[in-house]
């Protein structure tokens, strides 16, 4: 059976969930509908003319890329321009466009943790934090048996969590009372007749970014027609999410050694490099696409290099005034993601026993060419 677009996004955004995105960041469904069943998903870094033909053949009708088509407000559609004759395929092909940006960037295991993990950094942290998930409390009534099955499937769908404790929840049993209702069909008891159910009050933790997939979760496995359920806003933080990791080596490396292992983990054909290339490198810092901005945050965080695209000249001459060693492979090494969020998409669509099949483009996005 197919998937639906609306269940393949829905498995999308829980590796990068909407809410991590930077303000005013232009993501989500760009173009086409996601109220259809999707034979094949195609994942790609940009959508470009030779992408959407890569999607024709292979009779994907849905594109999830990181770098969005649609950056402003569209003053007229013309089918003579470039954008116009990308978005005139688009549509007469039936190919839905999605982005995840931003918030594919920030999301653990996304692509600042591949980047990360690619040239063998190990435990990670944030360079600049963006997003920090609220917490909320939530409290359902269960029957006593079904009180573990209920749990676990919180559990399974992100609830639970305080600090590094998995499955936490507090349980109180009772005596819960009700009556059905005429045109009812209750689990325990019948219409129109008080009823009395031994039952489990189960409260666990739940953040905000799993609220809807915890609520979905519990009401499944929860036997009641009715369910009784409540949510608690709490002053309360979980965890901090943000743009760029930093962290060690597995390793010491020289910088020109690290050069070399970006080179082939990134399929890089060079790099730019400040800084003295035997500078033994010990913690490095990584973030995909443009990172001018975040040099400071680099050494802030203690990295002795920062990999990361798009860096200018100035940026590098204050680089290298302030110790600090760079390492350029340009924006396109974003490129990591697609067949990282292929075999994520797969593996959960696979998990749900949907045949939507998902593939990584393998057209060539990066404009610049090395002579």
């Amino acid at each position: 059976m197919l998937a639906k677009g609306q269940a393949v996004i829905q498995l999308m955004e829980e590796l990068a969930p909407k809410s991590y995105a930077v303000p005013d960041d232009k993501i989500g469904l760009q173009l086409g509908s996601l109220q259809k069943e999707i034979t094949s998903v195609l994942i790609a870094l940009d959508v470009t003319e030779a992408v959407v033909e890569e999607a024709i053949q292979h009779g994907a009708n849905l594109i999830i890329a990181h770098h969005a088509i649609i950056f402003r407000p569209l003053a007229h559609l013309q089918t003579d321009t470039p954008a116009g004759r990308l978005y005139e395929k688009l549509i007469k092909n039936d190919i839905a466009v999605y982005i995840s940006h931003t918030n594919l960037d920030v999301a653990d295991g996304g692509i600042n943790d591949m980047m990360a993990e690619a040239i063998g950094i190990q435990v990670s942290e944030p360079l600049d934090e963006v997003h920090t998930d609220k917490l909320k409390k939530l409290v359902v009534f269960v029957p006593i048996e079904h009180a573990d099955k209920v749990r676990s499937a919180m559990f399974e769908a992100g609830a639970g969590g305080i600090g590094r404790y998995t499955e936490c929840s507090f349980n109180i049993e009772g005596v819960g009372t009700f009556k059905p209702g005429e045109g009812t069909d209750p689990f325990i008891g019948k219409p129109g007749k008080a009823e009395q159910a031994h039952e489990v009050r189960i409260e666990t933790i739940v953040p905000q970014s799993a609220e809807r997939r915890v609520v979905q979760a519990m009401l499944k496995a929860h036997p009641y027609e009715e369910v009784a359920y409540d949510l608690y806003a709490l002053d309360l933080k979980t965890r901090t999410f943000g743009l760029g990791r930093a962290g060690k080596l597995e390793q010491p490396v020289t910088l020109g050694e690290l050069c070399e292992r970006v080179k082939t983990a990134y399929d890089v054909p060079m790099v730019r490099v400040v800084g003295d290339m035997d500078r033994v490198i010990r913690k490095a810092a990584v973030l995909g696409g443009s990172g001018s901005r975040y040099v400071r945050h680099a050494m802030f965080a203690g990295a002795d290099v920062l990999v990361t695209g798009d860096i200018d000249y100035h940026t590098a001459h204050d680089a290298l005034a302030a110790g600090m060693t760079l390492i350029d492979p340009g924006h396109n090494v974003e490129k990591i993601m697609k067949k990282g969020v292929a075999r994520y998409l797969q593996s959960k669509l696979e998990e749900r026993r949907w045949s939507t099949k998902v593939i990584a483009s393998t057209i060539d996005t990066e404009p610049f060419r090395f002579v």
